[in-house]
């Protein structure tokens, strides 16, 4: 995963599990109003910022994986 450490990867794991219950389907078909919603989801359910932005934005774009 674009050479991140590992705690990062097991991270990055959780949050997409965590999106994937939420939407009942694989994250690929995701559109961006799933993604809005899970946000507002994740800030009603107490969620803080930081958490919420770092699940947003994992994929670097740079890799091809």
């Amino acid at each position: 995963m674009c050479g991140l450490g590992s705690q990062t990867q097991q991270n990055y794991v959780r949050h997409v599990r965590r999106f994937a219950v939420f939407l009942g389907r694989s994250p690929d078909t995701a559109t961006a109003e799933d993604i809005r919603r899970f946000q507002l989801h994740q800030h009603e359910s107490g969620v803080g910022p930081a958490t919420i932005n770092g699940a947003g934005s994992r994929h670097c774009g740079s890799c091809s994986s």
